[in-house]
């Protein structure tokens, strides 16, 4: 009854057909869901949308020679980008962020000063990140069964945990006492990181270190309204029984029993806080099941738990965000590294108003040599602005910025790895 009153079937010729309960005997790949929209959660959503694909593009131009590159570089890479249209349009509507000139008719970019500033900024702030990185890790490896996590696996998530891209470099020799990669197959993709001595003070979960500030027994919290009664009444009920650390050995638990679904809702929780964003994929979490002895069906337990995690399908990615990370749409700890990363999105924000003024004086301009008289209601303006969104997703993404969601996107200025 908890999942049906949140599941959804939401690709199918006939999503009708299937009820919530049939879907338990398609292949796990098939069952899309989500779960009642948060609309604070999904405009948080919305705002780390156009960081992240801003982000990965600054990344591409560090890695160019003397960081620049043709502006049909990028537009090969777009794809990859989950973008359409013409890269050199998205690169025009964030002109404080990047620099686009002409030369011998081929058109390049690059990083503006303001932004090459907070580049430096950015890794300023890592290097002095090495300690955090070091326990993260540690806690990341303490977690797992054998102590040991693929290098390939974590690859998918160590910037969403906040590790740079060179981190097997920078971070894992620099501890020996602690950490080794180890490689007993000799092929790239089995190469692991073995956490080598155990720290009794990193075994300690964000549950925890929370319950000995209050001084009171582990638990987790609640983030729904008070109207959701049956499910604040589920939660009371799974919320009654032991907290299980994250940390403690989970090799003597029986599997489908109410102890492992505490131990890997714990797990899960654990792993959100750790996180630089309080979120993460739910498939790329599922890729260490094994690891973490988390269920198959991982996308079942988040989803029966609506009280701790929250479940999106917003631009067909499958997140789940830890609600007690946020107040509305608001992270409310902030990583060092999260801090600068805002910045940069106060820079994206402040070159999309630029390009918006611009934008909207041409068209004026226009307007008056063909003789028009220009009247525009409020209501006209916010079509006017959901196009513009929906022309930096190719088009595709239909009618998903509502005047709120807008609002807030220009208000608050902010940030998958990639995925």
């Amino acid at each position: 009854m908890v999942i049906k009153g949140f599941l959804q079937t939401l690709s199918y010729r006939n999503p009708r057909a299937y009820s919530p309960s049939s879907l338990r005997h398609l292949p796990r790949s098939f069952c899309l869901w989500s779960m009642k929209k948060d609309p604070a959660l999904e405009s948080a959503l919305s705002r780390n949308r156009r960081w992240i694909v801003n982000n990965q593009i600054k990344n591409i131009i560090l890695r160019c020679p003397n960081q620049v590159a043709p502006v049909q570089f990028l537009q090969k890479k777009f794809k990859t980008l989950d973008l359409q249209g013409k890269a050199l349009n998205w690169l025009k509507k964030y002109p404080c962020c990047f620099e686009v000139y002409l030369e011998n008719d081929t058109y390049y970019f690059r990083l503006t000063k303001r932004m090459m500033s907070l580049v430096d900024e950015e890794e300023s702030v890592k290097d002095r990140q090495d300690q955090v990185l070091v326990e993260r890790l540690a806690k990341l490896l303490m977690m797992s069964l054998n102590q040991k996590l693929n290098v390939v696996k974590f690859n998918e998530l160590k910037r969403n945990f906040g590790f740079p891209d060179d981190y097997l470099v920078r971070i894992v020799p620099k501890y020996p006492e602690m950490f080794r990669l180890v490689n007993y197959s000799g092929r790239r993709i089995s190469m692991e990181i073995e956490l080598i001595s155990w720290n009794p003070s990193f075994a300690v979960s964000a549950v925890e270190t929370l319950a000995r500030e209050r001084q009171t027994e582990p638990s987790f919290s609640c983030s729904l309204p008070l109207s959701w009664v049956k499910s604040w009444e589920r939660f009371h009920e799974f919320n009654g029984t032991p907290y299980i650390s994250p940390y403690a050995d989970a090799r003597g638990l029986v599997e489908g029993s109410k102890k492992t679904e505490k131990r890997a809702v714990g797990l899960v929780h654990e792993l959100l806080s750790l996180t630089l964003w309080k979120k993460a994929s739910i498939v790329k979490l599922g890729h260490f099941a094994r690891e973490y002895n988390l269920p198959e069906r991982l996308n079942v337990l988040l989803l029966q738990h609506p009280g701790i995690f929250y479940v999106s399908n917003k631009y067909q990615t499958y997140t789940v965000v830890l609600r007690e990370g946020y107040n509305g749409s608001e992270l409310i700890d902030k990583d060092p590294l999260v801090v600068v990363k805002e910045k940069f999105g106060e820079l994206m924000q402040e070159g999309r108003h630029e390009y918006n003024q611009r934008r909207c004086a041409v068209n004026l301009e226009k307007k008056k040599k063909k003789g028009m008289v220009l009247v525009r209601s409020e209501k006209r303006k916010d079509r006017s602005a959901e196009i513009s969104e929906q022309e930096d997703h190719g088009g595709k993404l239909g009618n998903i910025y509502n005047p709120e969601e807008r609002r807030r996107f220009y208000e608050v200025l902010f940030d998958e790895d990639a995925p």
